[in-house]
C-alpha cells in the first residue's frame, strides 16, 4: 500500500511559504539601540542577528509547517572594524533565501559613518523524509523496500525531498545510489520507455488534423522528455513522450 506522510500538495507550497515568511520578517526588523549612536561588539551584532533570525522562522505558529526549525549564525570576520551605529537593520541579500547555508545581511542606517556587513547562517529544517535502506544502482526502478521513513533535514541540499512515497516510488535512480541517502528530486527520473535507436510511433497533429507514423529515436525517452525522431522520409521532428511511449509532435 502506498504511504503518504501528508496531502502531496503541502511539501513544496510548505518551504515556499517558510521562505516568504522569513524575508518578510526580517525584511522589515531593525534595532533602536537609543541615544546617540554606540559601538557594538561582533558578539553583539551576531546575538541580535540569532534573535532576528529565530524570530523570522518560529514568529507565526499558524503555519502548521511539518518541520522543526533550527538557525545557526556564523561570525563575523574578526578584522572588520564597525563605525558606531545608532540603528542596525538585518536584511536578505538579494537572491537568498533562509534556506541551508546562506547569509543575512547587516547595514547601519545611522551613524557617522555607513556601513554593510554579512553573516553566514545555516537554517535547518528538520521533518520525515524517505531514506533509502540499501544501496540502488543507476537505472534500477525504486521499490516499496527500498525505503523507509526518517527524520531528516530537508534543507541540507537545494532540491526538494521526495516526501510521499507516490514522488519516487517505481521511478529509476538517475544515478547510483547509496543507504542513508535521503531520496532527493534530482536523483530520480521516469522509467526509460525506450532507447537511442529504438523504432518509435510519432503523433503529429495541429489545425484539425492528426498523423501518425513512425521513426527512430535519437535519443532515449521517458515520459516528458523532449526527443529527437528522424522520420522514414529522412525529416527531423521533436516531440514530447507520452506515458505509452509515443512521440507526440504539435
Amino acid at each position: 500500500m502506498k504511504r503518504s506522510l501528508w496531502p502531496r500538495a503541502a511539501p513544496a507550497p510548505a518551504a515556499t511559504q517558510l521562505r516568504g515568511l522569513a524575508g518578510a520578517v526580517l525584511a522589515g526588523l531593525g534595532l533602536w539601540l537609543g541615544g546617540g549612536a554606540q559601538a557594538q561588539t561582533h558578539a553583539e551584532l551576531e546575538a541580535m542577528s540569532q534573535r532576528w533570525a529565530d524570530a523570522a522562522l518560529h514568529s507565526d505558529s499558524s503555519a502548521g509547517l511539518p518541520l522543526r526549525l533550527q538557525v545557526q549564525i556564523g561570525k563575523l570576520d574578526s578584522r572588520l572594524q564597525l563605525a558606531a551605529c545608532a540603528k542596525v537593520e538585518p536584511y536578505l541579500p538579494a537572491g537568498t533565501r533562509l534556506w541551508g547555508r546562506t547569509r543575512i545581511g547587516l547595514r547601519c542606517l545611522q551613524g557617522p559613518r555607513a556601513w554593510n556587513v554579512y553573516l553566514p547562517v545555516t537554517v535547518q529544517a528538520f521533518g520525515p523524509a524517505w531514506v533509502l535502506n540499501n544501496n540502488v544502482r543507476q537505472g534500477d526502478a525504486l521499490t516499496a523496500g527500498d525505503a523507509s521513513i526518517a527524520e531528516v533535514d530537508w534543507a541540507e541540499f537545494d532540491s526538494p525531498v521526495a516526501a510521499n512515497q507516490p514522488d519516487w516510488l517505481g521511478l529509476e535512480a538517475a544515478r547510483h545510489l547509496q543507504a542513508g541517502q535521503t531520496l532527493r528530486q534530482n536523483m530520480l527520473r521516469p522509467p526509460q520507455l525506450f532507447a537511442m535507436g529504438a523504432q518509435v510511433k510519432v503523433s503529429v497533429s495541429g489545425g484539425g488534423f492528426a498523423i501518425e507514423s513512425t521513426g527512430r529515436a535519437m535519443a532515449a525517452g521517458a515520459e516528458g522528455a523532449n526527443v529527437r525522431v528522424r522520420m522514414d522520409n529522412g525529416r527531423l521532428v521533436t516531440g514530447v513522450v507520452n506515458a505509452q511511449g509515443v512521440v507526440e509532435v504539435k
